[in-house]
């Protein structure tokens, strides 16, 4: 059986648990409480990277959500969570890219910086902008890619649905906000939604990583 390792705070382990969960895929779910179990040698052998998600395939080792996703696809190809044609393929793609590179770093800023920051203020105007360009590609659509939900649909569903828990919403992108109302009735949604009690656990995780990030930069500086 397929092992899932994840931790349901994680925006990047959620996405490989909806496709799993909309491929109906069986998998035997490994909780990572990332308390220190990430760094211990048997997950290491793993993911020397000692991150999450990573599924074990019959003994294949996947890593990386993007990637795992690919290969459940192909892996799983019913149902199919890519389209066929070229355009709305591009357009699957770019999406999913522009939500992992371009959103979730810019909302990770929202939880670190303070509101009146000069950085806050680009991070909030920068997602705007990630906003107006995902309601311009979904356009008229049901689906990003037709009428059929799709890998990008779930990327960018799973990172968008912070933003509410941030104070942000769709209001301005109708489609925007139908399509995410449209996702959240989904059972796989229902299931792996982040409640608002886990958010803020997610929120002081992150809280202190960057903490610790900011303590060894000030070490490094003073060492200079």
């Amino acid at each position: 059986m397929l092992k899932f390792y994840y931790n349901h705070r994680s925006p990047m382990a959620r996405r490989v648990w909806r496709t799993l969960l909309e491929k109906e895929i069986t998998f035997e779910p490994i909780l990572m409480s990332l308390d220190g179990d990430q760094l211990q040698p048997e997950f290491l052998e793993i993911n020397p990277f000692h991150h999450i998600p990573v599924i074990l395939d019959n003994g294949f080792r996947v890593i990386e959500s993007l990637a795992i996703m690919d290969y459940l696809e192909a892996k799983y190809p019913t149902p199919a969570l890519l389209p066929k044609k070229a355009e709305s393929l591009a357009t699957v793609r770019m999406v999913q890219m522009v939500a992992t590179n371009e959103l979730l770093p810019k909302m990770i800023s929202l939880i670190f910086e303070d509101k009146n920051s000069s950085k806050f203020l680009q991070a909030y105007e920068h997602i705007n902008k990630v906003l107006a360009f995902l309601s311009e590609s979904l356009g008229n659509e049901s689906y990003y890619g037709g009428e059929q939900l799709t890998l990008a649909d779930i990327v960018a569903g799973t990172d968008l649905s912070l933003l509410p828990k941030l104070g942000i919403s769709f209001s301005n992108y109708p489609n925007l906000q139908d399509w995410f109302e449209r996702l959240m009735t989904r059972k796989s949604w229902q299931q792996t939604e982040l409640s608002v009690e886990d958010f803020e656990k997610f929120k002081r995780v992150f809280l202190k990583l960057r903490q610790r990030q900011r303590k060894q930069e000030h070490k490094a500086n003073e060492d200079k």
